[in-house]
């Protein structure tokens, strides 16, 4: 167990960067192939040359040995025919010594004279010290069954201890006076052996350098390709953190220079194109702070007049009491909309600043509760807070954070739909979390998505029980984001939402996790589908447990 846990990570690191890598992966396949080929031609080739070697020195060592039979017949029928016959050694010496003559210098071969039948007290004889355990039973069985020239292939044994691959060659030999003998023929190997392993080495040295030479070969070719396609991906890489003029170099007029000038010419279509969306972002930023600026004026005007009507209304007749009245609340909501775009110009115009402080998040969570109590009885919802860690202490904008829980709060009263609201808050040594649970109205498939977006609502044509101006999500949003954390965001149609605000303990930290869950316990499995959130560049990335969406302002 434990050396396959030690070898796993070697094995992710080389899967990695084998799905990384386009010139590793060419390079592979190609000495692969390569080295299957060239094995498969080095083993075709080696099986051919030994074929060939041993197909020549047999058909040479059959023919020597049934011409030195024929020899051996000669002299011993010349012996029988004399007048005087010669006794059984020396006509076995003679035998031997003739054929022994034909072997030249250096030896081609060696000869062994022997009874066919081990024991019988007849002479035997053979040259240069071969010895006769060379001849096995095996080959002596065949040559009194067949009664035929027979050989096989294995080591010729010497007195002194040495032993040589060979070839065996037997044929039956009657001497009249003696009696029946085999005639056995010893081809020596070593010189095919010698040339064999000459060949193999060859073939396995120019197998193994031909194998380099492929490798780098495909390797310079490989480059050739992948290196613009590496230079294109560190160039969108360049345009994607915002250097929008860099360009990959054109050489010649392959396809390769095709694809550096379609992509250069992409970018610089990109460019303009940004170039044109960032003046009408700057104009639109611009028109609403100026509308918004611009309003002020004439609306502290009108509710000076609408502030005076109201005071007065008890002397107005019924209809124009009510209308000082209704003026008085659209006023409220006007005055709330200018606020809420003055907030979001100056997250625009990157002017917002934060204002740190120490201070317990739990009690301010506390106050944001007491400060909704009365949307919660008119609404009849029962709102419950956890505290989950004891100490709270966070250094962060108090007034931001107040902010974003209690347009979280709000939001999670007016759509629970009765039901209650679950407050919960924990900090731990690199984060601080708050989330809010409903178990209202939910949202749908795909809404999760939105909620951040600026004015939009689940539902236009429901009615609220306050009036909002559609922009406190996404001003808690950017207010999250100001201080480095994440806003996020879960719901199930018909289960409620949770919104989870997580922070680092020191406004800009970093931290890696949340010290409370998104989504609640029972859903496990079904955050990709329905889940969102915005995750930032400044914080490292949080765990998948949720959809990140991350615009750079109020979710566009």
């Amino acid at each position: 167990m434990h050396s396959f846990q030690w070898a796993k990570p070697p094995f992710r690191w080389i899967t990695r960067k084998w799905r990384s890598s386009l010139l590793l992966r060419i390079t592979a396949i190609t000495l692969l192939a390569s080295g299957v080929v060239i094995t498969v031609l080095g083993f075709s080739l080696l099986s051919k040359v030994s074929t060939g070697l041993m197909d020549t020195k047999q058909q040479s060592a059959l023919s020597e040995a049934t011409a030195g039979h024929v020899e051996a017949q000669r002299v011993i029928e010349t012996a029988d025919a004399a007048p005087t016959a010669p006794s059984p050694a020396l006509l076995v010496d003679d035998v031997v010594s003739n054929l022994a003559s034909r072997s030249g210098s250096p030896a081609q071969f060696d000869v062994l004279l022997l009874a066919s039948i081990p024991g019988r007290l007849l002479p035997e004889r053979g040259t240069n010290l071969v010895s006769t355990t060379s001849i096995s039973e095996n080959i002596r069985k065949v040559l009194a069954d067949t009664q035929e020239q027979s050989w096989a292939y294995g080591p010729i044994n010497y007195i002194d201890g040495t032993s040589v691959p060979g070839l065996i060659v037997g044929a039956p030999l009657r001497i009249k006076s003696l009696g029946e003998y085999n005639l056995f023929y010893l081809f020596p190997l070593n010189q095919e052996q010698q040339t064999l392993d000459l060949v193999r080495s060859s073939v396995v040295i120019t197998g193994v350098l031909l194998l380099i030479l492929l490798a780098v070969i495909a390797r310079i070719i490989t480059r050739l390709v992948v290196n613009p396609v590496r230079q294109a991906a560190r160039t969108a890489a360049l345009l994607t953190e915002g250097q929008l003029s860099e360009r990959m170099p054109v050489r010649g007029d392959d396809e390769l220079a095709q694809l550096a000038t379609t992509f250069n010419d992409m970018a610089a279509s990109l460019q303009q194109q940004i170039k044109q969306l960032e003046e009408l972002s700057r104009v639109q930023q611009r028109f609403v702070a100026d509308v918004s600026h611009e309003l002020r004026t004439p609306l502290t005007t009108v509710r000076m007049a609408a502030d005076l009507m109201f005071e007065n209304r008890a002397d107005f007749d019924p209809i124009t009491a009510r209308a000082s009245e209704l003026l008085q609340n659209q006023l409220d909501r006007f005055e709330a909309l200018l606020t809420d775009l003055l907030e979001i110009s100056r997250f625009d115009a990157g002017v917002a600043a934060l204002e740190i402080e120490s201070w317990d998040l739990a009690d301010l969570i506390d106050r944001a509760v007491e400060i909704a109590e009365p949307l919660a009885i008119r609404t009849n919802t029962p709102v419950e807070v956890k505290h989950v860690t004891n100490v709270n202490l966070i250094t962060a904008d108090q007034r931001r954070i107040y902010r974003i829980v209690r347009n979280l709060l709000e939001n999670a009263i007016e759509h629970s739909e009765g039901r209650k609201v679950e407050v919960s808050v924990a900090v731990d040594e690199e984060a601080a979390a708050v989330t809010v649970r409903d178990f209202g109205v939910g949202l749908r498939p795909g809404e999760a998505s939105l909620v951040f977006n600026r004015f939009w609502r689940a539902d236009p044509a429901r009615a609220r029980t306050m009036g909002g101006t559609g922009l406190g999500l996404s001003i808690a949003f950017e207010d999250a984001r100001l201080h480095g954390g994440w806003l996020e965001a879960w719901g199930e149609p018909g289960q409620g939402s949770c919104f989870r605000l997580s922070l680092p303990r020191i406004a800009r930290g970093s931290f890696s996790e949340s010290p409370l869950p998104l989504i609640p316990e029972g859903f496990v499995g079904i955050e990709s589908s329905t889940s969102s959130g915005l995750f930032l560049d400044a914080v490292p990335q949080p765990p998948t447990d949720a959809f990140r969406f991350g615009p750079k302002s109020g979710g566009e």
